[in-house]
């Protein structure tokens, strides 16, 4: 069976902090019209089916589900299969012989204007690199995602959206899924 959509969830089971257990996660997709639910390591993504109808309210419906049930404002961020095989195969940072573990991609809930990925300091946070895509921002942190500047806060509030980040391998695993 292939998965049409995907839903990305940040800040969940992270640091034992904001704890969502999987199961409770599926059963409010579940609950907000979407089907064959699956979920992928317990950081907050979900693969499933859903019609236009539900996909359309789906993250905000999601979202104010969790704030009401466990308390926490958790953005939801939704990706098609098209669209994470559009993500994987643009990644300009993949190159033969890349470090595939220094990759990471940076999905947005909207697509910045031009005027303020312009302004993005490309020198913020060397020798770590990123390239604005559309709604993702493409990753490579040559010294991991634990010392660079260029996080989740600082590109939301540069480009007036919210983000979540997933490593290279995880969204490669997670096409996979999909496409199963």
């Amino acid at each position: 069976m292939s998965y049409g959509q995907l839903g990305l969830l940040r800040g969940i089971n992270v640091g034992g902090k904001n704890i969502l257990p999987m199961r409770d996660l599926s059963a409010i997709f579940e609950s907000a019209g979407c089907e064959n639910v699956r979920t992928f390591i317990q950081s907050g993504n979900v693969i499933f089916n859903a019609s236009a109808r539900a996909s359309r309210s789906l993250a905000g419906i999601v979202a104010a589900t969790i704030e009401e049930r466990f308390g926490y404002k958790v953005p939801v961020i939704l990706r098609t299969a098209q669209q994470l095989r559009d993500v994987v195969s643009k990644n300009p940072f993949l190159k033969p012989g890349s470090a595939e573990e220094t990759l990471h991609v940076m999905f947005l809930a909207d697509r910045p204007i031009p005027a303020k990925i312009a302004a993005l300091d490309p020198n913020r946070s060397l020798p770590d690199a990123f390239i604005v895509r559309g709604q993702e921002i493409y990753l490579n942190l040559p010294n991991g995602g634990g010392k660079s500047k260029l996080t989740n806060a600082w590109f939301d509030a540069k480009l007036s959206t919210v983000s979540t980040v997933r490593n290279w391998r995880t969204v490669n695993k997670l096409l996979a899924m999909m496409e199963d």
